[in-house]
């Protein structure tokens, strides 16, 4: 019998698999689903699911490396820093699982949040596109607004500022609709999910158009936690 955390990681990677083009994509986004999950776990403080998550993830990317780092079929085969991307995730799961073990989960967090980028880009450069691109572009317009968005929103035009780049966030999250894979637009709980993420930009946009501060603080801050339920499932 699974344990539960192996279980939920076996739903999680169904949920969220996709047949890609290639078998390096395809190998790469299997070990994203583990992946995922070490980013939730360090972000609650759970030391051993996040110490299973990313020795799982290690373990699948170590397999990848050695199936296809010697000689990467297309659309990899001409990339010369495939393997040292690689190595490079295989690097920061090195130390992202020292961090954990001495309880540094905070610090194995942002240490793991290297791993995305170094995918992304491992894509990018081999003209390769998946739906996690797209997770990852509203990702970072929303970490800035969750960053920088209390501090614009007192300078002056702030308000005129952040509605801006809401504007950019509610683009991004309508790419999440329509870039999702087919199975994912008629998957329930991915709509589900969708739907709040959707709802908490509309109530920032909605905070901002009526000048609000006070609302426009509180909407910011509650656009991670759908964000997260999403992309913990589908990312």
């Amino acid at each position: 019998m699974l344990k539960p955390f192996v279980l939920s990681l076996c739903l999680i990677t169904a949920a969220g698999s996709a047949v890609a083009a290639d078998p390096v994509t395809d190998a790469m986004q299997k070990t994203y689903a583990p992946y995922r999950v070490a980013l939730f776990k360090t972000n609650n403080k759970a030391q051993e699911d996040s110490r299973q998550a990313v020795l799982q993830a290690q373990q699948g990317w170590a397999r990848m490396a050695a199936e296809f780092g010697a000689n990467p079929p297309a659309p990899y085969a001409g990339d010369s820093e495939f393997g040292a991307s690689l190595a490079a995730v295989s690097k920061v799961y090195v130390k992202a699982l020292e961090e954990i073990e001495r309880n540094q989960l905070t610090e194995a967090h942002e240490t793991l949040e290297e791993v995305r980028d170094i995918m992304a880009d491992m894509r990018r450069r081999n003209q390769v596109v998946v739906f996690s691109d797209h997770m990852n572009a509203y990702h970072a317009e929303m970490e800035h607004l969750l960053s920088h968005g209390e501090k614009l929103l007192a300078a002056p035009n702030g308000m005129l500022e952040l509605t801006a780049k809401t504007g950019a966030l509610d683009y991004l999250a309508g790419r999440l609709k329509t870039e999702a894979p087919a199975g994912l637009q008629q998957n329930e709980e991915f709509v589900g999910l969708l739907k709040s993420v959707e709802k908490s930009v509309a109530d920032l946009k909605a905070a901002l158009f009526a000048q609000d501060a006070a609302k426009v603080k509180e909407s910011i801050g509650k656009l991670k936690g759908p964000y997260s339920r999403m992309f913990m499932k589908f990312g």
